[in-house]
C-alpha cells in the first residue's frame, strides 16, 4: 500500500532521467502507470522503444503494472490517445505528470526558428496537449457526478523561472509551463483538478551533454540504500505527494526539488510602487527614472541591473 495505490497516472518522458524516476516511485506507491516516451535523442531526434521497455520492466520486476506509450506529445490527437489508453487500459485516469522535453541550446543571435519552436512544442505545447486532453476527461467525469481527485504535476526549471544564458527557447518554455500550471490549478478546481509544478535536477542526459564533467546517472543506477545528491530520482518523491490525496490542499504552486531540499518558488509578486504625484496624473517621462530610483529600487539612478538590488 502506498499514497497513491489504486491511482491511474501518465508519465511523459518516462523512458530516461527524471520521468523514469517519477514513474518508478509513482508505481511503488501503487499507481498504475502509463509510461511515455518517444525514446528519441536529447535533442528529439529518432526514435526507440527500449527505454520505455526499460522502464517498464522496472516497475513490474518491482510489482507494480504499466503498460507502454511511444506517443509524441507535440502531436494534438497523442493526448487524447494517451487519455483514451489509460481508460481502456486500467480504467481511468487520476494523474498527469507532463516531463518530456529536449534541448536546443544556442544564443538568441543564433538560434534558428526550428530550434525555437522544436523546443516550445516538446515542452510546452506538449504540456498543454496532454493537460487539455485529461481536464477534459474529468471535467467530463465530474459533470456525470463521478468527481475524482484529479492531479497534474508539471516539470518547470530554473532557467525559466530565474533565466539562463543560451536557453531561451527552453526558458520561455519552462516559464510558460509555470503559468499554465497556475491557470490550470485556478480552471480545474471545480472539476476537482489540483495542478502544481516542480524544478527538479540530477544527472540526465541533457545535464551530461551540456556538463560532460558531470556522469550520467538513471534514476535506478543508486541503490535504495544510498543517497546520491544528483540522483534523477530524488525528485520523484515531491511529485507522487504532490499528486495523492495527501496533498489535497496544495494546488496552482511551483516547487524546487532538488537533492534532499525543497524549496517554494513564490513567484512574480507586486513589490515597491511609485506614483505620479499626489493627485491622479500621466508620468511625465523625464521623472520616472529618479522616481523608480527611489520609490522603487531605493538606489541611485543607474545603481540597479538584473533585477536585484
Amino acid at each position: 500500500m502506498g499514497i497513491v495505490d489504486g491511482k491511474v497516472a501518465i508519465v511523459t518522458g518516462a523512458g530516461r532521467g527524471i520521468g523514469r524516476g517519477e514513474a518508478l516511485e509513482l508505481a511503488a506507491q501503487g499507481a498504475k502507470i502509463v509510461v511515455n516516451d518517444v525514446g528519441g535523442t536529447s535533442k528529439g531526434e529518432g526514435t526507440d522503444p527500449s527505454p520505455v521497455e526499460e522502464t517498464i520492466q522496472l516497475i513490474k520486476d518491482r510489482g507494480g503494472e504499466a503498460v507502454a506509450n511511444y506517443d509524441d506529445v507535440t502531436d494534438w490527437d497523442a493526448g487524447q490517445q494517451m487519455v483514451q489508453q489509460a481508460i481502456d487500459t486500467f480504467g481511468a485516469l487520476d494523474i498527469v505528470v507532463n516531463n518530456a522535453g529536449i534541448l536546443r541550446d544556442a544564443s538568441i543571435t543564433k538560434m534558428t526558428e526550428q530550434e525555437w519552436d522544436s523546443v516550445i512544442a516538446v515542452h510546452l505545447k506538449g504540456t498543454f496537449n496532454l493537460t487539455h486532453h485529461a481536464c477534459l476527461y474529468w471535467q467530463t467525469e465530474s459533470k456525470a457526478g463521478r468527481k475524482r481527485n484529479a492531479a497534474i504535476v508539471n516539470t518547470v526549471s530554473s532557467a525559466g523561472l530565474q533565466g539562463n544564458r543560451g536557453q531561451a527557447n527552453y526558458g520561455a518554455a519552462k516559464a510558460g509551463i509555470a503559468a499554465l500550471t497556475v491557470i490550470t490549478a485556478l480552471e480545474g478546481e471545480r472539476s476537482g483538478v489540483r495542478a502544481n509544478a516542480i524544478a527538479p535536477g540530477g544527472a540526465t542526459r541533457m545535464v551530461h551533454e551540456t556538463m560532460p564533467q558531470i556522469p550520467l546517472t538513471e534514476a535506478n543506477d543508486v541503490p535504495e540504500d544510498q543517497f546520491e545528491r544528483l540522483n534523477p530520482g530524488n525528485s520523484a518523491p515531491m511529485v507522487v505527494w504532490l499528486a495523492s490525496d495527501e496533498a489535497l490542499h496544495v494546488s496552482g504552486q511551483v516547487f524546487r526539488a532538488v537533492g534532499d531540499e525543497i524549496t517554494w518558488y513564490k513567484g512574480w509578486h507586486l513589490g515597491p510602487s511609485a506614483k505620479a504625484g499626489k493627485e491622479p496624473q500621466r508620468w511625465d517621462p523625464a521623472k520616472i527614472g529618479a522616481a523608480v530610483a527611489e520609490g522603487i529600487f531605493g538606489s541611485r539612478p543607474g545603481g540597479l541591473q538584473m533585477g536585484g538590488g
